[in-house]
């Protein structure tokens, strides 16, 4: 598994329209992300989190950085708490192989008032029922830690090779909190 940054990834597409509105966004590639350290996403995420100041601060995350969200939430300083969270394509038990170069993201619990806490609103999940490295049942994961999830029907692990360039649904979350999140039309 790589965590790189192409650009004709929705997270890509979803920045510059952002930008276009006017946006202060943020969008790091992460160091090492063929053997992704914890430790070192962990502080990146959290300095740029700082550098957003006191503005509303929205996070929106993909696969490993679903995970890596859950860790920094269980340990997330009150300033730097977050207004909201959208966890795109959150990894299974399966994902978190050495394989895979992610085993060291895995948490053994979630403590979901520590993830309540981390943000105003509860995070909201979009999963699709056709992703290898999805949670078994993600409507049960998500209920589990007190998310609301959005199930996209056939969409693989939600990245460009699934059809997932631009995506009209996550903006209009992002911009108006619309929900449920849709997927790229035709879908």
């Amino acid at each position: 598994m790589q965590h790189r940054r192409p650009p004709h990834h929705w997270m890509w597409w979803l920045t510059e329209a952002l930008r276009q509105r006017g946006e202060q966004v943020l969008y790091p590639q992460f160091p090492a992300p063929e053997k992704p350290l914890a430790q070192e996403w962990t502080d990146l995420l959290t300095a740029e989190l700082a550098q957003l100041g006191g503005q509303e601060r929205v996070v929106v995350c993909h696969s490993l950085g679903c995970a890596l969200w859950l860790r920094v939430a269980q340990t997330l300083p009150a300033e730097l708490r977050v207004s909201r969270v959208l966890l795109v394509s959150p990894l299974g038990e399966q994902a978190f192989t050495a394989a895979n170069g992610n085993e060291e993201f895995r948490l053994e619990h979630v403590d979901r008032e520590l993830l309540a806490a981390a943000s105003s609103k509860p995070p909201r999940v979009v999963a699709s029922t056709t992703d290898p490295y999805a949670p078994a049942d993600a409507r049960a994961w998500s209920a589990e830690l007190g998310m609301d999830c959005d199930v996209l029907s056939d969409a693989g692990h939600i990245t460009p090779g699934d059809g997932y360039g631009p995506w009209q649904g996550v903006l209009d979350w992002c911009v108006r909190e619309q929900v449920p999140v849709e997927g790229v039309a035709g879908r």
